[in-house]
């Protein structure tokens, strides 16, 4: 005995949903770099960012908890289908995560400098990344203000 119940989930199924809408993007023009940007930040604020003689420090030891968080803010700007909350997102995180970068840097010279130690300490390759990543992250978002909207299609 057939049900139809099932010829007409078949039926929508194949129509593609309740409605004959096209289905809507999820991604939009600055998602990749975002996402690239966001995976950079990640992941140096995970290395270590300062190598000694006698060892690493992690970034997750300090700011570095503060970096993770910007980059996943960045994901979700990628991952949100509006364009002006992708900007949002992107000058959020790539200023903060830079913000961060320069001011670990100025405090690592800073305590060098006072403590007639200079190379003994240096930036580590998180703290690179994350600076990189923060310069990928603001790039895409001005590239993201500088082209215009386009329609959705209809």
């Amino acid at each position: 005995m057939a049900s139809t119940t099932s010829a007409s989930l078949g039926n929508l199924l194949r129509a593609g949903g309740r409605t004959g809408k096209p289905r809507k993007q999820i991604l939009h023009p600055g998602s990749i770099g975002l996402l690239v940007g966001a995976l950079v930040v990640v992941v140096g604020s995970l290395l270590p960012w300062v190598l000694t003689p006698f060892g690493s420090i992690s970034g997750t030891a300090g700011p570095g908890l503060w970096t993770l968080c910007a980059g996943f803010v960045a994901v979700a700007g990628a991952l949100l289908p509006r364009r002006w909350v992708a900007i949002s997102h992107g000058l959020v995180a790539g200023g903060g995560a830079g913000f961060v970068a320069v001011w670990q840097l100025v405090r690592l010279g800073q305590v060098s400098a006072t403590t007639d130690a200079w190379g003994q300490a240096m930036p580590g390759i998180g703290l690179v990344m994350v600076a990189g990543g923060a310069v990928i992250l603001l790039a895409t978002t001005v590239r993201l203000i500088r082209t215009p909207a386009v329609a959705p299609p209809a």
